[in-house]
């Protein structure tokens, strides 16, 4: 595969997982949605690191901080806080102790919350991806 052929691979594999979201979402699973809109976010910033590195394939990681830094993008701190809290969603969906315990945390106004600052982080990053 090519580079842009690369980048395109991230991009339409985020634009999946983001109607999965709101699948989640409707279906009142909301843990699993904000597993998906970090994913969604995720596949992102490895377009951008693809994008920016000499490499095709992006590091084999879930941090998106860690993911644009190694793509030499320098985050601007208003918005790395959202990123950091982004991180949490994906370790949330991979262990079931640690899912349990969080379901309670989160219901239908606070990931609503959430998933409208991952629609406007997506579009952040799409541009910067293409």
């Amino acid at each position: 595969m090519t580079k842009q052929e690369h980048i395109k691979y991230w991009i339409d594999s985020s634009e999946e997982d983001w109607k999965v979201v709101w699948t989640l979402f409707e279906s009142e699973n909301f843990v699993y949605s904000l597993f998906f809109a970090h994913l969604v976010l995720e596949k992102l910033t490895k377009a951008i690191w693809v994008n920016s590195n000499e490499g095709n394939i992006p590091p084999k990681v879930h941090n998106l901080v860690y993911i644009l830094e190694k793509a030499n993008f320098k985050i601007p701190d208003s918005k790395k806080d959202f990123l950091i809290l982004m991180n949490n969603f994906q370790i949330e969906g991979r262990y079931p102790d640690y899912r349990q315990k969080v379901y309670k945390l989160y219901e239908k106004n606070n990931t609503q919350s959430i998933l409208n600052q991952v629609k406007e982080y997506r579009e952040w990053l799409l541009n910067l991806a293409r």
